[in-house]
């Protein structure tokens, strides 16, 4: 036996372990490892503080060594969630059919070890080595002993799944889709990564109506289940035969969305083409698969100022020549509105100025005209915008805005993006579209004629409230908020910052969305701070591309 070799017999079948203190790899044969025993039984001193060093890889070791072997429940006694753990670990070698487990510790970095697996996945006679890397976190258990723990999640078991999210190894849920672009060009995750969501989502809902057949497979099932729930693949044991779908996106623009996003983490970018609604990309940069793209639900800020103009508009409180002081402050039902740091007033400032700005006062001091309610926010954003309604059918899964009527401070909140108001990056590009066209089209991502789905209306905006609300975009673009990050595009351009608070977060999430020809884009930044400094470069570099 070489050096630094242990041999160890746990019933009656002989492992291998590699490496000293127990750190190194477990090498299982018929699905039982070397360690052997269980956790230590019997009254312990209570222990406080966070775990040692020594502790963190000795949890680690035993944990990782009884999941080797393919014994959930004792695995599981070493975290601090035995019964989601042994429910998953179980499910790991039943459901998925995951056998032949080699785990592989690497150098612990404080309380947190990362390790490689190595196993097969078996299944009907097929067969298929599973390679992948996860880690796990020891912290000290808060039980009567104060033990080291494995601190529980799915995401031990494998780094793509979500809380409550299984592992299932079988027929896949839907077949496999070949899935192109507007001029049939082929659209791979390995090309697109961003895309992977989106690809999953047209897979689920279209890989049948494609015609094509399933293959065989190790899929992650998402906790919510049900028959539109998206499966994500994880490996391949038999190749299903794929069916062909044409979507409205834009390779070359795809492409540049996917590297305009990698500017900042947690960011997410759309795009659209104003005279169909046609999404012509679709990007985000997370470390999670949400396509919070179409499904985010955060504030947006002040890019619902376009919303709140047309409403001043159409309602004839105001027009973008029309008086719309910007005081330092502004009170509405006994909350005060600031505007951003830095902002000097401007009591003299027309609507367009305003606007260009982004001056909150400005706006808080509109709404409470004659004529306007708590509701006639809504009815805009739904009647003339096509958002909120819940009707979007986009061809995958979306987010077309909340705005709900709101008494009290939230009806001056919602007129500057904040308060009640949740949009998605679609929904915010679909409302440029709108604004910029007068047209509400509904975005689609797969042509209505594929399957002839009812699309959601709206009856848009007069022609005179399209050209204030086009000059006013522009003015923000060329020498307003968003001048910095437009600077490098020329031609027909607008554009409309935001900035959007969140309780608890330091930072505001930056939003972003303007126009250039005949390509909307909108997009968002977690925690980026100012519209323009975040969002803006990414909203630029996707008008660039288009």
């Amino acid at each position: 036996m070489r050096s630094g070799a242990k041999a160890a017999l746990a019933g009656g079948v002989f492992a291998v372990m590699v490496g000293g203190a127990g750190y190194g790899a477990y090498n299982v044969v018929n699905g039982v490892s070397g360690s052997g025993g269980s956790p230590e039984a019997g009254p312990a001193p209570v222990k406080t503080g966070p775990p040692t060093s020594g502790e963190v890889r000795e949890t680690a070791r035993k944990f990782l060594d009884a999941w080797a072997a393919g014994d959930a429940r004792r695995a599981a006694g070493y975290t601090n969630d035995d019964a989601a753990a042994s429910r998953a670990l179980t499910g790991y070698r039943e459901d998925a059919h995951v056998s032949k487990v080699r785990l592989t510790p690497k150098q612990a970095a404080g309380s947190h070890v990362p390790f490689a697996v190595s196993a097969t996945v078996s299944y009907k006679g097929m067969s298929k080595r599973f390679t992948y890397d996860s880690r796990l976190t020891v912290v000290r258990g808060d039980d009567t002993t104060g033990r080291p723990l494995v601190d529980w999640s799915e995401r031990v078991l494998h780094p793509s799944l979500e809380k409550g999210d299984t592992l299932v190894t079988g027929e896949a849920a839907a077949p496999p889709l070949k899935t192109v672009d507007r001029a049939g060009v082929a659209l791979h995750k390995k090309d697109y990564p961003s895309l992977g969501p989106t690809l999953d989502a047209l897979r689920t809902k279209y890989g049948e109506k494609a015609g094509g057949t399933p293959g065989v497979e190790l899929y992650v099932q998402p906790a919510d289940g049900g028959s539109e729930a998206v499966t994500r693949t994880l490996l391949t044991l038999r190749e299903g035969n794929a069916g062909k779908l044409r979507t409205t996106l834009s390779a070359g623009l795809q492409k540049a969305a996917e590297r305009a996003v990698l500017r900042h983490d947690e960011s997410s970018v759309v795009a659209l083409k104003p005279s169909t609604g046609e999404v012509l990309a679709v990007a985000n940069n997370r470390k999670d698969a949400f396509n919070a793209a179409f499904l985010g639900t955060g504030a947006p800020g002040s890019t619902m100022k376009i919303v709140t103009a047309a409403m001043l508009i159409d309602k004839g409180v105001t027009k973008e020549s029309g008086p719309a002081p910007c005081p330092a402050t502004a009170v509405w039902q006994s909350q005060t509105f600031p505007n951003l740091k830095g902002m000097a007033p401007n009591e003299s400032a027309t609507f367009s100025e305003s606007f260009a700005r982004s001056c909150n006062t400005a706006f808080v001091k509109l709404i409470d005209e004659d004529g306007l309610t708590d509701a006639s926010l809504t009815e805009v954003a739904q009647h003339n915008f096509g958002l909120g309604k819940g009707d979007w059918k986009v061809g995958v899964p979306s987010f077309g805005g909340s705005v709900p009527p709101s008494p009290g401070p939230d009806r001056a909140a919602n007129a500057i993006g904040q308060g009640k108001v949740q949009m998605s990056p679609l929904g915010m590009a679909s409302v440029t579209a709108t604004a910029m066209t007068g047209s509400f089209r509904q975005p689609v991502i797969v042509p209505r004629s594929l399957d002839g789905r009812e699309l959601a209306s709206a009856r848009g905006l007069p022609a005179s409230t399209v050209a204030q609300l086009r000059r006013m975009m522009h003015r923000t673009a060329v020498s307003g908020t968003g001048a910095r990050a437009m600077a490098s595009l020329t031609g027909d351009i607008g554009a409309k910052t935001g900035s959007a608070e969140r309780d608890g977060q330091a930072e505001a999430d930056s939003w972003f969305t303007g126009y250039r020809g005949d390509v909307a884009a909108a997009a968002m930044t977690e925690r980026g701070g100012h519209g323009g400094d975040a969002a803006g470069p990414i909203v630029a570099d996707v008008l660039r591309a288009g």
